[in-house]
């Protein structure tokens, strides 16, 4: 069995990105595995295959793996000493954030854990509101180095967190939201990676299309 081919988004000898689910591990982790990862599974068809970056398990959209060794090392994204190694990899991610969001675009600059459990590190997240609702508003948000859960802590921290985030949300607007329109998880969606092809020097723009959920849930709060 093979992955449904629409969510492939890219593919050279070098670099394979996917449409990533919500509900999906991009690699496997420490505890048990219900369902295969993504990596694990994507390797049946593409052998050595490793992944370039990750996702957390209920965000949605494009993930980039290499499938080979030079476009793994092309895209190592530091040395140890700290200095770039590689192309910058720009991720733009779509989310659902409580509250106005003032001002409508910016940069939220705000060091935090590169790990789980890591030393702070510094951490930039430029935003700009796509759109403004009464309770929520719909954002874009771009990072070039990922730190653990950037976006949500980063939002989180300017008091406009993520809708329905359970760990970094409030509890008041998330049942408020919840209750309103039936839905459980934060939309959290990786819609673009941008960077410059290190072998061919072509600018790549890979972008995958909302989920049903997230689509379904920006008309509900239009037509309020």
């Amino acid at each position: 069995m093979s992955l449904d081919p629409k969510r492939i988004l890219y593919q050279d000898e070098d670099f394979l990105a996917v449409h990533k689910l919500s509900g999906e591990l991009v690699v496997r982790g420490k505890g048990p595995v219900g369902k295969l990862p993504l990596l694990d599974f994507l390797k049946k068809e593409y052998p050595g295959l490793r992944a370039v970056h990750r996702l957390d398990f209920e965000t949605s959209g494009v993930v980039l793996f290499a499938r080979t060794k030079r476009g793994l090392e092309a895209l190592a994204p530091m040395k140890g000493d700290g200095r770039t190694s590689g192309p910058v990899i720009e991720k733009t991610y779509a989310s659902l954030v409580t509250g106005t969001m003032k001002p409508r675009e910016g940069t939220i600059a705000k060091p935090l854990p590169a790990h789980a459990g890591g030393d702070l590190v510094p951490a930039a997240t430029r935003y700009r509101v796509l759109q403004q609702f009464e309770t929520v508003s719909y954002i874009e948000a771009a990072i070039t180095k990922g730190r653990h859960h950037q976006i949500r802590r980063h939002f989180a921290g300017t008091g406009h967190p993520l809708i329905l985030d359970e760990a970094y949300g409030n509890e008041k607007a998330n049942a408020a939201f919840s209750r309103a329109f039936r839905y459980r998880k934060f939309f959290l969606h990786a819609r673009r990676i941008s960077f410059i092809h290190p072998f061919t020097s072509q600018k790549l723009v890979i972008e995958a299309p909302l989920p049903n959920a997230f689509q379904e849930v920006l008309t509900k709060l239009k037509n309020l």
